[in-house]
């Protein structure tokens, strides 16, 4: 897709964070927006902002876990612009911080139900509209550089759109016959609002987290997003990407090495010779060009180190909760 002028975009988690910057940067380029969030507040704010400037921008409330909502804003969208979206981009999630080994059932029903079933109600719910349609378009994902790396404090987050990232690249291949191309997009550190998400938008059925969060904790990883890339930035890079029919968009200058460092451990995993290499690479410090990129990632100077600490009193931010008498502190991964 290359002309966006008249088209119409629907946003999941469009109301804040990456999912606002797309709605913006798609919504300059000439676009009719859809911005669906389950944040009221969220939305009211968009809506100001978007008014100011006169755009067509219609807001849906959107639980993204709720496939009969879905369908209904399916419905909406082809009442109120006369057609199904030419640009589809499922933005939505959550994240919660916790030892992989403290994880509850609700911690996974969640986290994978809004950062893994949202996408897949999306696909389902859209994907046959589009088809039927017959008009080409595209479909882009916020995956996350989380689907790239284990993670041991965020087992739920990286799991769930590692999923994602292999089914947008199932639906690259079956959708190109179809003239509907498919993105992921894979930011690390985002500015943005999802440290809310664990206080604020927790549904009550899932409240039973093995993790230690609260007030504090949220906020000192709030001070973390502070030195995100910004999502205008961010919508730019996806927006490049959808241009050039890539499908994956990792948006940083040194992107591919990224992945090439990334990726390496799992040649490493498939021999007996390869897990000695990868061993003994856990015990060096991480190198240079290694300090470099990870400052690319999560947006300071390579010659700085990240201004944020934690405050005098210990957060227990990534923590699992103290009632459980499995978990060993002292066993910490780093």
């Amino acid at each position: 897709m290359k002309d966006f002028e008249g088209k119409i975009c629907f946003i999941t988690g469009g109301a804040s964070g990456a999912g606002f910057g797309q709605a913006q940067i798609f919504s300059e380029a000439g676009m009719k927006v859809v911005i669906a969030d389950v944040r009221d507040d969220h939305l009211e704010e968009a809506m100001a902002y978007f008014k100011e400037k006169g755009a067509p921008v219609h807001a849906i409330k959107l639980d993204v876990t709720d496939r009969e909502a879905f369908a209904a804003a399916a419905d909406e969208v082809e009442e109120v612009f006369g057609a199904t979206p030419d640009l589809l981009v499922l933005t939505a999630g959550v994240n919660v911080f916790g030892p992989a080994e403290a994880s509850t059932y609700d911690d996974f029903d969640w986290v994978v139900g809004v950062c893994f079933g949202g996408v897949v109600n999306g696909l389902v719910t859209f994907v046959p509209r589009m088809i039927k349609a017959n008009k080409g378009g595209h479909i882009a994902a916020t995956v996350s550089w989380g689907a790239f790396n284990a993670g041991p404090t965020t087992a739920p987050y990286s799991a769930a759109k590692a999923g994602v990232l292999n089914l947008m690249e199932s639906y690259f291949i079956a959708l190109k016959p179809y003239g509907i191309g498919v993105t992921a997009l894979c930011p690390a550190n985002i500015r943005s609002r999802i440290y809310e998400t664990a206080i604020k938008n927790r549904p009550e059925k899932f409240k039973n987290t093995g993790y230690h969060v609260n007030e504090e904790t949220q906020q000192f990883l709030a001070s973390i997003h502070q030195s995100g890339m910004d999502p205008r930035e961010l919508a730019e890079w996806l927006k490049r990407g959808i241009e050039n029919e890539q499908f994956l968009v990792v948006p940083y200058k040194s992107g591919e090495r990224m992945l090439e460092l990334a990726l390496q451990r799992f040649v490493d995993y498939a021999s007996p010779e390869g897990m000695k290499r990868w061993e003994e690479r856990q015990k060096q410090p991480p190198t240079e060009e290694e300090l470099q990129l990870m400052a690319e990632r999560e947006g300071y100077k390579p010659e700085a180190k990240r201004t944020t600490t934690l405050p005098p009193s210990d957060t227990g931010f990534a923590k699992a909760r103290k009632d459980l008498d499995w978990v060993d502190p002292s066993k910490k991964v780093n």
